[in-house]
């Protein structure tokens, strides 16, 4: 399978930005159950092996569970600071826990998480009232089987927008994707 034209670009500000830890964190819009958006910053866990598709991470019992289920439709936005890019990347997401295809997918990024990482799937439920100290001290979970709580999101763009702030005039391209075919067009900032 050939990338997507958009892959390059990404590719290249995750490059030049690699100094920067937080380069590969990311906002990620939802709709609430109550229709309103919300919110969060995830972290890309790399594109899913011959795809476009790119990889996060979640606890299954978070809120983000339910949104993506009655909602799929979303909308990431990812700002690379030190070449001063923004790519926000519309599609749909789609949810893989224990029960699902992809488990050597899901596997391989759970065996690539550090012990503290894996540890938080092991805390109590999150968004529920703040439980005792001794509850975020669980023993350490299995490295190698994933938690029953840890999920995989994949995101699956059909349009990507993609904004160089430098410049003047600055520079703007949108990718679309129609029946299997990625167009790329050049857009006024």
């Amino acid at each position: 399978m050939s990338c997507a034209p958009w892959r390059s670009a990404i590719a290249s500000a995750l490059h030049r930005n690699r100094s920067l830890a937080y380069a590969r964190y990311l906002q990620l819009a939802t709709i609430g159950e109550n229709h309103r958006p919300a919110n969060r910053t995830v972290v890309f866990r790399g594109f899913l092996t011959d795809s476009d598709q790119l990889q996060f991470i979640t606890d299954i019992r978070s809120d983000k569970i339910a949104q993506i289920q009655q909602q799929p439709w979303s909308e990431a936005c990812w700002y690379f600071p030190n070449t001063r890019e923004q790519f926000r990347l519309t599609g749909q997401l789609t949810l893989f826990d224990a029960e699902s295809e992809f488990q050597s997918a899901r596997q391989k990024l759970w065996q690539d998480l550090s012990d503290n990482a894996r540890l938080q799937f092991a805390w109590p439920t999150p968004g529920q009232a703040r439980s005792e100290a001794t509850a975020f001290a669980p023993a350490n979970p299995d490295p190698i089987q994933p938690s029953a709580n840890f999920c995989l999101i994949l995101l699956d763009p059909i349009q990507v927008d993609h904004l160089e702030l430098r410049g003047e005039p600055q520079n703007r391209w949108l990718y679309r994707l129609d029946d299997q075919t990625w167009s790329k067009q050049e857009v006024n900032p």
